[in-house]
């Protein structure tokens, strides 16, 4: 079973919607094999800031030329897998939920998010732009399927229905990044109501410009009018 949803400009402008399918793949291996940044991480391992915490939570602000991004993983039971561009995230069973900073620069980035549990997924992931100008951290991106519990074709379903909220792609309206060519795929599953193979793709379009407002500032409101 396939399900999927993509967002296009076309969308955008009251045309049809492009259909995009991902196809499932066997997880990847065990491990992170990624270029982490910032003051939180050591080698392949990083610590989570503070979600709720002043400034930068101890993440650090990145070089000139490019953004830094929180990569959340979890909470979940289950081993999760995230890939940005050519890189591997890895969340083991060890832990709920791991924390991954990586730099990224203007154009396209094309990211992925991998479950596999015979027994049903747990998955989540959340992306998170920083701003220095600001001091402040966006809603880039959020996804979470039986997280708690176990992800359900009908959660699934129901995510699809909730991204009409987001004005033009872009989940943040104070942030720098546009969501685009989001889409998943499932396996068929045995009770024909939990998947125990989750597959979820898409691409942060990351704009050239620093953010000027804070997350959340009512400023933001009028950006798409």
């Amino acid at each position: 079973m396939a399900l999927a949803v993509a967002t296009t400009a076309a969308a955008a402008c009251g045309g049809a919607a492009t259909r995009s399918l991902v196809t499932l793949a066997p997880p990847p291996a065990p491990s992170t094999v990624a270029t982490l940044a910032g003051n939180l991480c050591d080698g392949q391992v990083c610590q989570c800031r503070a979600a709720d915490g002043p400034g930068d939570g101890g993440a650090g602000a990145p070089p000139d030329g490019v953004k830094r991004f929180e990569i959340r993983v979890g909470p979940s039971e289950h081993a999760l897998w995230v890939t940005v561009d050519d890189m591997v995230l890895y969340k083991s069973v060890a832990r709920a939920e791991d924390c991954f900073y990586v730099d990224l620069g203007a154009g396209d980035h094309r990211l992925g998010l991998r479950a596999a549990n015979p027994g049903g997924v747990s998955a989540a992931v959340t992306v998170s732009e920083y701003a220095a100008a600001t001091q402040s951290w966006y809603d880039t991106f959020r996804f979470a399927c039986g997280a708690p519990g176990v992800c359900s074709y009908d959660e699934l379903a129901e995510f699809k229905d909730g991204l009409a909220k987001y004005k033009r792609d872009i989940h943040d309206p104070c942030g720098s990044v546009k969501i685009k060519g989001l889409a998943w795929d499932t396996d068929v599953a045995p009770d024909t109501q939990h998947p125990g193979n989750l597959q979820v793709a898409w691409t942060l379009d990351v704009y050239e410009f620093t953010p000027k407002h804070p997350h959340g500032d009512p400023a933001c409101a009028t950006r798409f009018e």
